[in-house]
């Protein structure tokens, strides 16, 4: 496995502090730290910075810090958020996730890792309905909604939707993932939504994108040893970290999924992922950062829901002028799940009308996509 990818700087949000090194850079430069916000930070080893700077105002989430120190920014104005024991996510998170850090002690098996304790932990607490769980998972799904929204800033960002049951090893698959590929070399950030089947594909061609063609050819081949998430995660997660270590250093993109879906995994082809609790809010922060377009795979109801998810603020215009949406395969969207002539009828006689596009090949995608605009 491989380390954290960059993260965004202070520069997108001025006033956030997000790590130890922006800590020290404020206090060099400013020697106050009033009416900052601190996310995250362990401040353990900054005691004696505490204890001399003004904190008027500043409010620290989830910040370790010396009993000493706490009190001291508490009696300068400050608000102190401790950091919540036992859990298995930081709520003040300031980054998106990595691969690496959701699947961290996979060696020991899929249980182990961070990923599925947090599974476990939404399951238990959605069930006993505790107001302070509930309270937790929305203080998490704001900060990893900052996190996105700082990551994203003045990017161009296409969506690929369609089904988490697309397996390894099938054409179907290996188009989609030959689709992200393109779109990542055409300069576009892709974005799924993080999961199995479709979603790592299109994750996993952007991966690809720095690399030659063969490497992609390759991948595809190793894959196919493990077609699914099912039964084992642990096989189909391993097998995607042996694509990861054989050729490190693959290209960006972003995967968006939920624990509400907590028994399909997160690929570990997206470098940055943004997990949330609430699925709500999950589909609804992908469709509206996909500001470049969407592309709709074959799928099931999930997808068929994010058609419309997405055909809706497009007929209202309400984020502005309508995004292109390419629905692929026209058998699929017109005789299996006809939805693309419900979509043709809402857009008739309104901008979108020449924002979609249906076509029959995943291939004819990218084009489809230039050509309305993405």
């Amino acid at each position: 496995m491989h380390s954290t990818p960059a993260q965004p700087n202070r520069a997108a949000h001025d006033h956030e502090i997000e790590s130890l090194a922006e800590f020290d850079e404020v206090v060099a430069e400013l020697g106050s730290l009033a009416r900052f916000r601190v996310q995250a930070v362990d401040l353990t080893d900054r005691t004696d910075a505490l204890l001399s700077v003004d904190a008027a105002g500043a409010v620290f989430l989830g910040c370790p810090m010396d009993p000493e120190a706490a009190a001291r920014v508490r009696a300068t104005g400050a608000l102190v958020f401790p950091p919540v024991p036992d859990l298995p996510f930081d709520p003040y998170r300031g980054f998106v996730y990595s691969p690496d850090e959701l699947f961290e002690s996979l060696d020991k098996g899929y249980e182990a890792t961070p990923d599925a304790r947090a599974y476990g932990w939404f399951k238990r607490t959605k069930a006993d309905g505790d107001v302070f769980a509930s309270m937790l998972r929305a203080v998490h799904d704001d900060a990893v909604s900052d996190a996105l929204d700082e990551l994203l800033v003045d990017t161009r960002v296409v969506g690929v939707m369609g089904g988490h049951a697309m397996a390894r090893g099938t054409q179907a698959y290996d188009g989609a993932a030959r689709l992200g590929r393109e779109l990542a070399r055409a300069g576009l950030t892709v974005a799924t939504g993080g999961g199995p089947g479709a979603m790592e594909a299109a994750n996993l061609g952007a991966y690809a994108a720095p690399f030659d063609d063969g490497m992609l050819t390759d991948s595809l081949q190793l894959l196919a040893k493990a077609p699914s998430f099912r039964p084992s995660v642990t096989d189909w997660a391993r097998a995607a970290f042996e694509v990861r270590d054989r050729w490190p250093g693959g290209g960006s993109s972003v995967g968006i999924p939920t624990w509400f879906y907590g028994h399909e995994p997160p690929n570990a082809f997206a470098a940055h992922i943004a997990k949330y609790f609430a699925n709500s809010v999950r589909e609804e922060g992908l469709l509206a950062r996909s500001n470049a377009g969407v592309v709709f795979l074959p799928g099931a109801a999930g997808t068929v829901q994010e058609v419309f998810d997405n055909a809706t603020p497009n007929y209202y215009e309400s984020r502005g002028e309508p995004t292109p949406m390419v629905l692929v395969d026209r058998s699929h969207w017109t005789e299996r799940l006809p939805t693309w002539p419900l979509l043709q009828a809402l857009a008739r006689e309104r901008r979108m009308e020449a924002r979609i596009a249906l076509v029959d090949r995943i291939e004819e995608a990218p084009e489809a996509l230039k050509r309305l605009g993405g």
